[in-house]
């Protein structure tokens, strides 16, 4: 009896020091975003019709339904990044790296006044979503994995670090990209709902 009570005594002592891999605030902070963001997204696109939504303001500019494209094909790909990042031996090491903070990350993200060329496998031309509804679909199913994840996960996401196109960043940080990302976009389909030539 002796030895089971000193073994339960072990395992509750064990149990305080677990310590949460980011902090509440954290947590709270990317599911607030990942959350914020997609309901900008469905309520920009709410509604419009198929004119509305193929309508090009110029021969080298996307329209809505294309940015849908590019945000379902990018999650998807984010989704797969954090997934891959996590499961690779942590590298805290690396975090000497990262150059931006949380706060610079997503507002660098965010910011349209400099413009970033895709790559050719994000191109809306080169993606198999056949409509908007079908690319949105496929955007909140990944969203939906990622923001699960952020409320559940004890994965040590600040240890966990990779390359992206604005230079290392860590796991948590990449949930913030994913979140800043599709921000970004629906101000790019705000901006094709103003243009003077959007159909009514």
């Amino acid at each position: 009896m002796k030895k089971l009570f000193f073994m339960a005594s072990a395992l509750m002592m064990l149990s305080f020091l677990v310590v949460d891999p980011i902090s509440k605030k954290e947590r709270n902070y990317a599911s607030k975003l990942l959350k914020d963001t997609e309901k900008r997204l469905k309520d920009e696109i709410k509604g419009l019709s198929e004119a509305q939504l193929k309508f090009k303001p110029g021969s080298d500019k996307w329209s809505i339904e294309e940015c849908v494209k590019h945000l379902a094909a990018s999650e998807e790909m984010f989704w797969q990044t954090l997934e891959g990042t996590v499961k690779m031996p942590a590298n805290p090491e690396k975090r000497s790296e990262i150059t931006v903070t949380d706060e610079q990350l997503v507002q660098r993200i965010g910011d349209r006044t400099t413009k970033v060329k895709t790559n050719d496998k994000l191109m809306p031309e080169n993606l198999p979503y056949k409509d908007t509804d079908e690319a949105f679909e496929s955007f909140k199913k990944n969203r939906d994995k990622v923001m699960e994840y952020v409320k559940s996960t004890n994965d040590g996401l600040r240890d966990h670090i990779t390359q992206t196109p604005i230079g290392m960043i860590d796991s948590y940080q990449l949930i913030l990209f994913t979140a800043a990302h599709s921000n970004r976009h629906t101000q790019q389909i705000k901006e094709v709902k103003s243009d003077p030539n959007f159909p009514k």
